[in-house]
């Protein structure tokens, strides 16, 4: 069971440490709102990384795959959900400086859980992921315990959380020392950003 969960812990992590959308946005909004916004993010992007895991363990990739218009559906609404959130970044960073607080569309922690959830969920591709990761366990492991599936969708939401915590953390801090120009900046990256996995999305929706 300490193996499965620390393995859980690991992929989590791992895929959660590395640079999309949902990483953008927690930055910016933990710049903009605090830590407590972070780490909201992070609970929604959790929740949905070990959703994702389990619909991996069930074989919903495989259908994902082969139903092309679901998957096409998917990712459709994966582009609408990017473009927007870069949208809401670009016009944070248009603003003037008094206004930006009173246009950030980020005003509470149940806010941020949600837009965490639909940011991280944008992704279907992100199913084929974890379904590899599972396929390739359960090779490697045939003998896997019913109960260490379980244990390791644990370990991916809490490394999921834990990722976005220390970086909520570490934003909060850099906060600190920064001032408006610097969060400006940080909004127009981000929606650069945020519009750049928007169109790769839409490349592949389209070549699939």
């Amino acid at each position: 069971m300490t193996t499965a969960l620390v393995t859980g812990f690991g992929f989590g992590f791992v895929v959660a440490a590395q640079v999309g959308p949902i990483w953008l946005l927690c930055l910016r909004s933990v710049l903009r709102g605090g830590i407590a916004l972070g780490l909201a993010i992070g609970a929604g992007a959790a929740l949905v990384d070990a959703g994702y895991a389990l619909l991996g363990i069930a074989g919903v990739a495989a259908l994902l795959t082969t139903w092309e218009a679901l998957e096409t559906a998917a990712g459709i609404l994966g582009v609408l959900v990017l473009v927007v959130l870069a949208l809401r970044a670009l016009r944070s960073a248009l603003s003037p400086p008094t206004e930006q607080r009173s246009n950030r569309e980020l005003n509470s922690p149940q806010a941020a859980f949600v837009v965490g959830l639909a940011a991280t969920a944008s992704n279907p591709l992100t199913i084929l992921a974890w379904a590899a990761v599972f396929a390739a366990l359960s090779s490697a492991v045939p003998d896997m315990g019913s109960i260490t599936p379980w244990t390791m969708l644990a370990g991916v939401g809490v490394g999921t959380f834990t990722w976005f915590a220390l970086l909520s953390l570490a934003a909060s801090v850099l906060g600190r020392f920064t001032g408006p120009r610097f969060h400006r900046g940080v909004d127009t990256a981000a929606a650069i950003g945020l519009l750049a996995f928007a169109a790769v999305l839409a490349w592949q929706v389209l070549a699939s």
